[in-house]
């Protein structure tokens, strides 16, 4: 979406553009099932442990990057998944997530964002599944 405004001081016509943002999902395999995060900030709910690219930065880079962040997990990547690109996915705003499979190493412990971190199995998610992880994560156990 493009919007053309003009500069106050000089008259200046310019453009300015509305992007999606991009955004990684990390599935961590993880003693016997993956890893979910519950969040701290809105939206409230558990939810795969990712976040924003920032500029400069791989989306593999950030994969392993937001996995460390908020689990205390090393990872090492072992594939890309599937990207999800729905504009209501994220209420906040339009974003579009790549998501990476991975296998966690290390002991588990929440940080950054994330309030706590847990493993759970296809048998027992939690109810309360933020984004539209319940979907990722079912297409995954699916696969």
């Amino acid at each position: 979406m493009r919007e053309t405004f003009l500069c106050p001081d000089c008259g200046h016509k310019f453009c300015r553009y509305r992007n999606p943002v991009p955004t990684v999902d990390i599935i961590i395999a993880y003693q016997g099932g993956i890893v979910l995060i519950e969040r701290k900030n809105p939206p409230p709910g558990w939810a795969l442990p990712g976040g924003f690219v920032d500029y400069g930065e791989s989306l593999e880079a950030a994969a392993v990057r937001e996995a460390l962040e908020e689990t205390s997990l090393e990872v090492e990547l072992t594939g890309q998944f599937h990207t999800y690109s729905d504009p209501a996915r994220d209420l906040r705003q339009h974003t579009i997530s790549t998501v990476f499979t991975a296998i966690g190493r290390g002991r588990l412990k929440a940080g950054d964002d994330a309030g706590k971190a847990a493993v759970y199995t296809r048998e027992n998610l939690p109810e309360n599944i933020a984004f539209d992880h319940r979907q990722i994560i079912s297409d995954y156990f699916a696969g």
